[in-house]
C-alpha cells in the first residue's frame, strides 16, 4: 500500500480518498469502520462510526460522522461529489466488537452489535452491497483501505492481518 499518502480517520470522523491514497483508522472496538469503494473511478471512503443512531444526540448541531444513520449518508454524498456513482459503490465493514460482556447486560450495552446492525440497515436503504465483513468478537481492530484497489487490510493483536 502507498503509505506515502496516508489519510487518517479519527474516531467519529470520515474521509474520502483517491489517487492511490490509503485511508486508516485505529481503535475499532465497539465502533464500526464502514468503507465504501467505487472501482470504476477509484474513489474510496471510510467512516469511523461510534453509535447506531443520531436520535440519542443531545445537541441539535451534532457531529454527523458519530452516528451510523448520519455518517453513511454524509460519506455517500462526499463520494458522489468526487465522481463516484451510487450504483457502483460496494461496502466492507469491520469492528462492532462486544468489548465487555457483563452478566445481566441490557440491550443498550450491546453497542458493537447494534452499530453493525444499524450500518447494515442504512447501507440497505442505499442498496449498497456489503461484499466483505469482519465484525463482532471481543477484540479491537485497525483498518486500512487502499483507494486504488479497494482492498481492506484489518489488523488485530489476536488475529494478525486479514484482507478483504
Amino acid at each position: 500500500m502507498n503509505k506515502q499518502n496516508l489519510i487518517r480517520v479519527g474516531m467519529a470522523d470520515l474521509k474520502v480518498a483517491q489517487d492511490g491514497a490509503v485511508i486508516r483508522t485505529t481503535g475499532l472496538g465497539s465502533c464500526v469502520g464502514v468503507t465504501l469503494f467505487d472501482a470504476k473511478v477509484r474513489v474510496a471512503g471510510m467512516a469511523h462510526v461510534m453509535l447506531p443512531t443520531s436520535t440519542i444526540a443531545r445537541e441539535t448541531n451534532f457531529n454527523l460522522a458519530k452516528y451510523a444513520d448520519s455518517a453513511i449518508p454524509e460519506l455517500v454524498g462526499r463520494m458522489l461529489a468526487e465522481g463516484a456513482l451510487l450504483r457502483h459503490l460496494e461496502a466492507k465493514l469491520a469492528g462492532g466488537a462486544q468489548m465487555f460482556n457483563l452478566p445481566g447486560q441490557s440491550d443498550t450495552m450491546r453497542i458493537g452489535p447494534r452499530n453493525v446492525e444499524s450500518c447494515k440497515l442504512v447501507l440497505s436503504k442505499y442498496v449498497i452491497p456489503i461484499i466483505g465483513e469482519d465484525t463482532g468478537g471481543n477484540y479491537g481492530r485497525t483498518i486500512e483501505l487502499d483507494s486504488m484497489t479497494g482492498k481492506l487490510h484489518i489488523r488485530s493483536v489476536q488475529h494478525g492481518i486479514k484482507e478483504l
